[in-house]
């Protein structure tokens, strides 16, 4: 039996999370992980790195990523623990994760992102493939109401990643300049090719939304055969103060107005009231799955075993 070809787009933790489900899961069941990653990133080591040597793309989310995929023997594991080492003290390496640095070099040496990706997912054995979601950097704009203490009922227009994920208020719009960057023509392939698409979980404006901003991307996610599946977080964030988890859903058709569903995956516990979740999936054309996600200590995390066990049965309806 063939493998279920699986395309998790995102960045960062969230994409982690749902990464370290399918491993879980492909326990289970054979899979074909590709992990399409958002390259907005300004913050941190990441936005050193773009600042001081004009990085190609923001390291961080993709070496997460990688991390997330590394294969579970304890030299590629430890490998793994290895890229995301990060520097102590008040020096230069302060701060740097050493898998950034290790991406920087492998970019700058072979020239091409990709190339360098899978070089990386190579020496942590990555069960899966890392592909950027455009070619180069780009920036992350928003429109936010009150923003600004001193005028809390005025639109205030927010630059980069970091800055809309702290901005306090209320999110109006977001954006990409380049509105039209450079696709990975492979990250297209990947997801012509995939049984299913899924979004999140994950910051839902600076790394769910961003993929279906890139216009070469959103034509390719609206003509896919693929099912398409939304994980939703188990609890709001400072960039989503405010917006119910209905309104997650109703973002996605907001930016990407022909987006269909097949399902929306979501912790019983941490969603509420079921049924204004399962109206908003409905209008996605979506069935709303109800499972536990989240880690025993109470804390609003995914649980990597618990996503797999529940990402079994859906995405075995792709056979």
């Amino acid at each position: 039996m063939t493998a279920v070809r699986v395309v998790a787009f995102g960045g960062g933790h969230g994409l982690g999370a749902s990464l370290r489900g399918l491993r879980h899961a492909a326990r289970e069941m054979e899979l074909d992980i590709t992990a399409i990653v958002t390259v907005g990133d300004d913050g941190g080591s990441s936005g050193r790195l773009r600042a001081e040597r004009d990085a190609l793309l923001p390291p961080g989310d993709l070496r997460q990523a990688l991390a997330a995929l590394a294969a579970d023997d304890p030299a590629r594991q430890f490998t793994a623990e290895l890229l995301q080492y990060r520097f102590a003290g008040s020096d230069a390496l302060a701060g740097h994760a050493v898998g950034n640095l290790l991406l920087l070099g492998l970019m700058e040496m072979l020239g091409d992102p990709v190339d360098a990706l899978d070089h990386a997912a190579a020496l942590v054995g990555a069960q899966g493939r890392v592909l950027p979601m455009a070619r180069h950097a780009v920036d992350i704009e928003a429109d936010v109401i009150g923003a600004d203490p001193e005028r809390p009922g005025e639109v205030v227009t927010v630059r980069g990643q970091h800055a809309v994920a702290v901005a306090l208020g209320h999110v109006e719009a977001v954006r990409l300049e380049p509105a039209d960057p450079p696709v990975c023509e492979q990250a297209i392939d990947a997801i012509h090719a995939a049984d299913w698409l899924i979004f999140g979980p994950g910051s839902w404006y600076t790394s769910v939304l961003p993929h279906l901003l890139v216009p070469r991307l959103a034509e390719a996610i609206i003509t896919s055969p693929a099912r398409k599946l939304v994980t939703l977080n188990l609890a709001a964030d400072n960039e989503t103060l405010g917006l119910s988890v209905a309104d997650h859903l109703a973002a996605l058709r907001w930016y990407l107005p022909g987006l269909r569903a097949d399902t929306v995956l979501a912790d019983a516990k941490w969603v509420g009231e079921p049924e204004p979740v399962h109206q908003a999936a409905e209008t996605l054309g979506a069935r709303l799955v109800l499972a536990p996600l989240a880690v025993a200590d109470g804390s609003p995390r995914h649980d990597p075993e618990s996503l797999g066990v529940a990402l079994v049965p859906v995405l075995g309806a792709a056979r």
